[in-house]
């Protein structure tokens, strides 16, 4: 997932304040622009199924997509349902694991909401960020990406480069997380809605990052009004996908 470092979040305290909201003309044109840009993106995470994606999001905080696919791919040849999951067990859980960080805690959770699944939810993922933040491990940001990517439902995770860029561009600017979210909700056209937490997730990466941003190569440039001395230039927005 992508948790703001120390380094991200001092970085971003020392930006100027996010300018005035914008238009809701100016928000329309801001994801024509960037769905032109990158199409369709594509999560980074490789699972089978949706429990799967489940399990490799929560296994994904603090770490890289890469180091999440690098252990699951041999994990879910033998353990890609819940049940086998929980027959795995902790221990065996860890040693697939373990390269990922945080891998004790990471396995409580994962064998707990694989039992939770079986005796809660007939062994199937629950579709309403309700249920899904009653599993171990599962907070709203995670409950959110598992509703937009495996029920494809509008929501909008906001992760630290999605923090960014709304308060950056005035999109939807907030003190906290869930205040960006509210105000992106509202934001965000309805035609747009499915794909924007990924567009802007993917320009705050690529484009809009945090001590050195590429306002060169912006492609909303003429609508976002935040511009940041000593930007660089450099490579255009990143591949179409997604890193969760």
């Amino acid at each position: 997932m992508n948790l703001p470092d120390k380094k991200d979040m001092l970085a971003d305290a020392a930006t100027p304040p996010a300018p005035p909201r914008l238009r809701p003309e100016e928000a329309a044109e801001l994801f024509r622009r960037l769905k032109e840009k990158m199409g369709i993106p594509e999560p980074e995470l490789s699972a089978p199924n949706p429990f799967c994606f489940l399990v490799s999001v929560v296994l994904s905080a603090q770490a890289t997509d890469k180091s999440v696919n690098q252990a699951t791919a041999p994990l879910y040849e033998i353990a890609s349902t819940p049940r086998q999951m929980l027959e795995l067990g902790e221990r065996k859980l860890i040693r697939y694991i373990r390269p990922i960080g945080l891998y004790n805690a990471k396995a409580r959770h994962v064998i707990e909401l694989s039992r939770q699944i079986l005796e809660d939810f007939g062994g199937e993922v629950p579709s309403t960020r309700e249920e899904l933040m009653t599993l171990s491990g599962v907070g709203r940001k995670t409950a959110n990406v598992v509703l937009n990517v495996v029920f494809h439902q509008p929501t909008m995770p906001v992760d630290t480069h999605v923090f960014r860029v709304c308060n950056r561009t005035g999109l939807a600017p907030g003190k906290d997380v869930r205040a960006v979210e509210d105000a992106l909700l509202q934001a965000v056209p309805a035609e747009y809605a499915l794909h924007a937490h990924h567009w802007l997730l993917l320009h705050g990466r690529y484009v809009c990052t945090a001590r050195k941003p590429r306002c060169a190569d912006c492609v909303i440039s003429g609508i976002c009004h935040c511009f940041f001395a000593g930007a660089s230039g450099g490579e255009p927005n990143g591949p179409g996908k997604l890193q969760v």
